[in-house]
């Protein structure tokens, strides 16, 4: 890891010998001094690391709690560390005018894929079209709330999936049994197990 220009993995033990006389290294004692003091710039170079993690949302991990409680989001250790990340980012992205690119920034923030989103203005809705991937992300309840948050109250949201359909199915030149003998189960077989 690097910060500031400075090298946060480099091997210091090594570096310690190279700037002291060559002699140190011919002796027991400044041997055994300078390995001792190598291990615990190690040591307080990962604990150096681990913080400055802390300082950015795709690295945090103990201190996400903070980036959680500065956007006001309610910390909830059972959820994955991605999911997590994601709400943050959310929040903080969704500030100012709704826009169909705000709209987008945010569900992509959540989904970590690539979306669509398309505004009819007549009907008085906003379609969120997950187009990266198949099946519907484990984390939709959390995407809807997000964009509840952002979008305002007089339209209406609809998401679209994509699923695996027969077509492409028959497409892939597979037989019924060379389906069967993957193991997948038809969930996992719609929500994109064979696709293409």
């Amino acid at each position: 890891m690097k910060f500031l220009g400075t090298d946060l993995t480099r091997n210091i033990e090594r570096d310690m010998f190279d700037y002291g006389p060559r002699e140190y290294e011919d002796f027991r004692e400044s041997n055994a001094l300078i390995k001792s003091e190598a291990a615990e710039f190690e040591r307080l170079n990962a604990q150096i690391a681990d913080v400055l993690s802390q300082f950015f949302i795709d690295t945090a991990t103990w201190g996400l709690s903070r980036w959680e409680r500065l956007v006001g989001v309610t910390t909830d250790e059972s959820k994955p560390l991605s999911q997590r990340r994601s709400v943050v980012k959310a929040k903080l992205r969704g500030v100012g005018t709704v826009t169909v690119d705000l709209i987008k920034s945010v569900s992509e923030s959540w989904y970590a894929g690539e979306v669509e989103v398309t505004q009819n203005t007549t009907q008085y809705l906003v379609t969120v079209e997950f187009t990266s991937s198949y099946g519907v992300p484990e984390n939709l309840d959390d995407v809807e709330r997000a964009l509840r948050e952002i979008i305002p109250a007089h339209l209406q949201l609809a998401f679209k999936f994509r699923f695996v359909t027969y077509d492409m199915l028959k497409a892939t030149g597979l037989t019924y049994d060379e389906i069967k003998a993957t193991g997948l189960t038809y969930d996992e077989i719609k929500n994109g197990g064979i696709a293409q």
